[in-house]
């Protein structure tokens, strides 16, 4: 067992969009990721604005804290749904309380990013954006269960 910790800091905030966790219909959502760290200036977005895509890391700020589930459950508590442990889920209830998200860069103004199909809340704490890479996605074929896309079909 590892006991390692560290330390890490907004570097932006997520503006806008919606102001409520929901779990379905993030299609069309609009938000911004202003930059508000002093350290960076808008040099630090220079040649961003050629990607189509960011990945952003998040902090899922609004979450009960004592709502940890680290055994298996079924996702949405949907007994129709198998029961998977705390890694075959993507949901808020982690013990760092981290988001991953792809979003679409619609624009780039000084230090805030123009964004659509982020699924985080006005807000929300960001830690790092990355310009999504085609060669960083999957490699080889893709499997995933038949629950996981029946509870994603309108999720986007």
């Amino acid at each position: 067992m590892t006991d390692e910790k560290f330390e890490v800091e907004a570097i932006a905030h997520v503006v806008g969009g919606r102001h409520e966790p929901t779990d379905d219909h993030w299609g069309g959502t609009e938000a911004i990721i202003r930059i508000d760290d002093p350290r960076f200036g808008e040099d630090s977005v220079k040649g961003l604005d050629q990607f189509s895509h960011v990945e952003v890391v998040f902090r899922f700020h609004l979450t009960d804290q004592a709502d940890l589930h680290f055994g298996a459950r079924s996702a949405r508590d949907n007994p129709e749904w198998p029961e998977v442990g705390i890694f075959g889920h993507r949901n808020m209830r982690r013990l760092n309380w981290l988001g991953v998200s792809r979003a679409r860069l619609l624009r780039i103004d000084g230090l805030d990013l123009h964004v659509a199909e982020l699924d985080a809340v006005d807000g929300t704490p960001v830690f790092d954006i990355k310009p999504w890479f085609t060669e960083f996605g999957p490699r080889g074929g893709i499997q995933q269960p038949s629950w996981s896309k029946e509870m994603l079909k309108d999720y986007f």
